[in-house]
């Protein structure tokens, strides 16, 4: 609430996100599912998730961009966010250009998988930048850095993976069902993982824009999990695309929290380490 109070960014990606939650409301209420207001719903809520990214750019030239391992972090999950909107872009191409149901796997995973990566990389990097490589130096953290992963991965085996046959007919298809929960169960690990390991690090100044990321990378866990076990009843502007619309709001707010910490912090000798070490931006 912080970052919505004093960022006009944030303000608007609430706006955004509230305008949205009406329409889906109100669709749900009033109109049948054939409506053209649900295609256009689900065509146009991914503005969330390009307006997070953008500023998410911004924010990250700030802090350093590609000079800087928070600069870099930042620019990783905007990234994550622009390759979900290229995803859902292709949804549309789909079903309004082509009017064909959607492929699995199809154009939009490059979007949708790519986004995996992209948290990966962005989640590792927040770590780095907020001294996990300096916490691993006790039996209890190296255990943390075991357990977290192996739970998070055995967790999304039972949910998505327990039933399903390894099929190497269709090895695409094969990769992306356990490349997807795998994958996620890997960023979500990462945050976890620095969000306990680095609570006494720098004040915890990090401690909360840490948790509320790990908020955001769950909301696009479960999406995509009620996405995948549900996909053949997908149809645009349903339950499904509100879970992403709110998935995308979070990340959006995630990242921009980030100009409020550099706002706070900038001239503050204490946190100097966010931004300099040895000469080199953090």
């Amino acid at each position: 609430w912080e970052t919505i109070h004093k960022e006009y960014k944030a303000k608007i990606a609430l706006g955004l996100f509230l305008f949205f939650t009406v329409w889906w409301v109100i669709m749900h209420l009033l109109l049948e599912s054939d409506h053209f207001l649900y295609h256009y719903y689900g065509v146009f809520y991914g503005i969330i998730a390009v307006w997070g990214a953008i500023w998410g750019i911004a924010i990250a030239r700030k802090w350093g961009g590609f000079k800087s391992i928070m600069g870099k972090a930042l620019l990783m999950l905007s990234f994550g966010l622009l390759a979900q909107e290229f995803g859902q872009n292709a949804y549309s191409y789909y079903i309004f250009v082509l009017h064909v149901d959607i492929p699995y796997p199809s154009i939009g995973d490059i979007g949708f998988f790519g986004t995996i990566p992209f948290y990966i990389y962005g989640a590792y990097l927040l770590g780095k930048a907020a001294g996990v490589k300096f916490s691993l130096n006790s039996a209890k953290n190296k255990a943390q850095a075991f357990l977290i992963p192996a739970v998070m991965v055995a967790i999304c085996y039972i949910l998505f993976l327990r039933n399903y046959s390894f099929d190497l007919s269709t090895p695409l298809t094969t990769f992306l069902t356990y490349g997807y929960p795998l994958g996620q169960a890997i960023y979500i690990s990462i945050g976890i993982l620095t969000y306990s390991l680095t609570r006494g690090i720098l004040g915890g100044v990090m401690k909360a824009k840490i948790l509320f990321l790990i908020f955001a990378f769950s909301a696009q866990f479960l999406a995509d999990y009620i996405f995948l076990f549900f996909q053949q009843s997908y149809y645009p502007g349903s339950p499904i695309d509100y879970l992403y619309t709110v998935a995308y709001f979070l990340m959006a707010i995630g990242i921009i929290q980030f100009e409020t910490i550099y706002n706070k912090l900038r001239h503050t000798e204490q946190y100097g380490c966010l931004f300099t070490n040895n000469g080199k931006n953090y």
